[in-house]
């Protein structure tokens, strides 16, 4: 077997059992310690693999998030989460929601009237311009072209000064640990809306279950339902119902009208 291909075999392994040893790779391939080694050094070097003592794990920490245009043009199973959360939002309903690309397009399938929209995205605020009898109150902050959104210490005081029904939160990544964030304007920013909502609604696609970011935002607890486009793995989906979160797979969710505000 070539080193490219024992490399694969190895990342197969750390898919499925998240751990692998020296000596394991010295039996299955019948290679020394030493071209062992130098297999996960190589791997190492690619950033694919953390090598640990006796052995090689997989990173748990997700590093590059892409930017809010590139997650917008790969909506994979984002639509279809969006037009389920949408059927989740009653006309007058108070809503908060985030700058999260499947958040956006919940709000162009919400077909609920007489709404109040309080949001982060200039992108949410634009759709909702556009819809009928939508009030819009748009945060206050920094406008970060990345995120296409407004974060900081003013976002931050608004948002202690609001109450709402619902909460449209997006997720980067979420394990049994809880929701994680990339940058700490990020994960404070979630963290003050997570405390105005009475009902929090995170939407996510089945690519950020078991993904661990460098903030975390708030345990699985904090959290009332979950619409994602896939079940997740049994470890996410497990701790989702000891918390008591409501898992919509949105495939199965019965459509509840559609149109615009």
């Amino acid at each position: 077997m070539q080193q490219e291909e024992r490399l694969a075999a190895v990342l197969r392994h750390l898919q499925r059992h998240q751990r692998i040893t020296v000596e394991q790779m010295c039996d299955w391939f019948g290679i020394s310690r030493d071209s062992a080694r130098r297999d996960l050094v190589k791997l190492e070097e690619r950033g694919e693999i953390i090598r640990v003592r006796g052995g090689a794990v997989l990173p748990t920490l997700t590093k590059h998030v892409q930017s809010y245009q590139e997650r917008l043009n790969n909506p994979a199973g984002k639509r279809e989460i969006g037009r389920a959360a949408a059927s989740l939002i009653r006309s007058g309903d108070y809503l908060l929601l985030d700058t999260a690309t499947t958040v956006q397009f919940a709000a162009e399938c919400m077909s609920a009237e007489q709404c109040v929209i309080v949001t982060n995205s200039i992108d949410v605020a634009d759709i909702f311009s556009r819809k009928r009898s939508a009030e819009i109150h748009l945060l206050g902050g920094q406008l970060n072209v990345w995120h296409r959104g407004l974060f900081g210490p003013k976002t931050i005081a608004d948002l202690h000064e609001m109450r709402v029904d619902k909460l449209l939160l997006g997720a980067c990544g979420i394990t049994s640990e809880g929701l994680t964030a990339q940058t700490v304007d990020e994960a404070y920013v979630k963290k003050a809306m997570l405390a105005c909502a009475d009902q929090v609604i995170v939407l996510a696609d089945s690519s950020k279950f078991g993904k661990r970011l460098f903030h975390k935002v708030c345990s699985l607890d904090k959290i009332d339902i979950v619409v994602t486009d896939a079940e997740p793995a049994e470890t996410v989906r497990g701790a989702l119902e000891q918390a008591g979160v409501e898992l919509l797979v949105a495939s199965r969710l019965t459509e509840q009208g559609g149109g615009t505000l």
